[in-house]
């Protein structure tokens, strides 16, 4: 069986993999190189849908890095997702004490009891301004991945 064609990736593979996101200029954003490999089925979204469709095709053994245009990993910034949230509001979903920064990413309740986090733009007496968009939109991203096995 020498000859036999490695496997590869199809829309509901699971997957052995080190990956890597990283910021154009080679900052880590999240890796996977340093230690345990990550395993995961496609489909299941635990990697961004623009990501799997990157890995679709690919055979076992495939190591490759893509460089993602701005806003395409993760979607363009929405300036109607940097909303003021009430000092009472940020108190009620905040660990008592807590002590709030500029460029902190704050996790909240959402009504209907998901979650969504924002960082902290402004801290005001009254009210706090958040940015929820994902840290990583309209931003060129870098992909790194590495498969090691393919099922």
């Amino acid at each position: 069986m020498s000859n036999a064609q490695p496997p590869v990736v199809t829309a509901s593979a699971y997957l052995t993999l080190h990956y890597r996101l990283a910021t154009v200029d080679g900052a880590d954003i999240v890796t996977t190189f340093n230690g345990t490999p990550a395993t995961l089925m496609l489909g299941q979204g635990q990697l961004a849908p623009v990501l799997e469709e990157l890995l679709l095709g690919l055979p076992e053994g495939t190591h490759k890095t893509f460089d993602l245009e701005p806003g395409v990993g993760f979607g363009p910034r929405n300036p109607d997702l940097v909303r003021p949230v009430s000092r009472a509001t940020l108190d009620a979903n905040s660990v008592p004490g807590a002590d709030y920064k500029v460029g902190d990413l704050v996790d909240f309740a959402a009504p209907g009891g998901g979650r969504f986090a924002g960082v902290l733009r402004e801290l005001g007496e009254t009210e706090a301004l958040f940015d929820f968009n994902h840290p990583l939109a309209g931003q060129p991203v870098r992909f790194e991945v590495n498969l090691i096995s393919v099922l």
